[in-house]
């Protein structure tokens, strides 16, 4: 398995405050990983660190297998592009302007390709509109051409939907899904808009008081997320008995209730539990989605 991130340990101290607590996380390469996370739970300072501008206090991380003591990790950070919190935009600059500003710190000889980025992330027709006067879309949309400036294979976006309106939001996902499927970038994402990253993300980490808690693929999470019928009975021997016998699958959740999977005749299954003395005292359809299961992932609370 080729990993384009993967973290050891890695601990980030502040004073009296622990950021990062030997968290260990892979990012694997042609992925678009979703960093899911409460506010202060370390996504932030896992993306500063990463992109060197700040140092860890121990434990390590390796950037396409360099370590970040390596003397090649330079040459690694080249291959990332980053949007942190906020991205880096000369207000009084067109679009363009702002990339050839970009092109000259990257050192780049000319500035060909600028026309076909700013076309990618549909800024193409802003002209001599200056950054100040772009919608938070617009503004968002060229950060992330400023990251690809470099050519990188590796992008890294902390919250890119964060305040965009409904079409933004659109725009975004299919922009960082053509990123990922047809330029073959892969993307970390920081995000606590848990519905619209079910969209994307193919892998998932999530991060608890600076430790990930769990990594998980996009097809592991559908299967623990998927759809079933939740039964609320009077006896739960019964239920096991009949569900037994029908080779139906199941899960005892408590006491008295039990999810129940695939496809299946409701009478004909409340008949059969009938027969055998149990009572049916409710039947509701239950789809997880991701944000139940991070919540009792994690225990609840604020999620952002």
């Amino acid at each position: 398995m080729e990993y384009v991130l993967s973290t050891e340990n890695l601990t980030k101290q502040y004073k009296d405050f622990k950021a990062l607590d030997h968290l260990t996380m892979h990012v694997e390469k042609g992925a678009i990983y979703g960093f899911v996370g409460r506010n202060g739970a370390g996504k932030t300072t896992l993306i500063r660190l990463i992109c060197g501008l700040q140092s860890p206090t121990s434990g390590e991380y390796s950037i396409y297998g360099k370590k970040y003591t390596s003397g090649d990790i330079l040459q690694m950070r080249r291959r990332m592009g980053a949007v942190v919190e906020n991205p880096s935009i000369y207000l009084d600059m067109t679009a363009e302007e702002n990339i050839r500003e970009q092109y000259a710190i990257l050192g780049r000889p000319t500035y060909e390709g600028i026309t076909e980025l700013l076309e990618l992330v549909g800024l193409s027709g802003t002209g001599r509109k200056k950054a100040k006067n772009f919608s938070l879309g617009m503004g968002q949309r060229l950060g992330i051409a400023i990251a690809l400036a470099g050519d990188p294979d590796f992008l890294v976006l902390d919250e890119p939907v964060n305040g965009l309106d409904p079409q933004g939001i659109v725009e975004m996902r299919e922009l960082i899904l053509k990123l990922n499927r047809e330029y073959r970038i892969t993307v970390l994402i920081s995000s606590h808009i848990l519905d619209e990253l079910s969209r994307l993300a193919t892998h998932y980490g999530f991060i608890d008081q600076g430790r990930i808690v769990k990594e998980i693929t996009a097809g592991d999470l559908e299967s623990a997320c998927r759809k079933c019928m939740h039964l609320t009975v009077s006896d739960m021997r019964s239920l096991i008995r009949v569900m037994d016998e029908k080779k139906i699958e199941y899960a005892v959740t408590s006491d008295q209730e039990a999810d129940v999977y695939g496809d299946w005749n409701v009478t004909e299954l409340i008949q059969s539990l009938a027969e055998q003395g149990c009572i049916v005292y409710k039947v509701t359809e239950k789809d997880e989605s991701l944000e139940s299961y991070y919540i009792n992932l994690i225990g609840g609370g604020s999620h952002a």
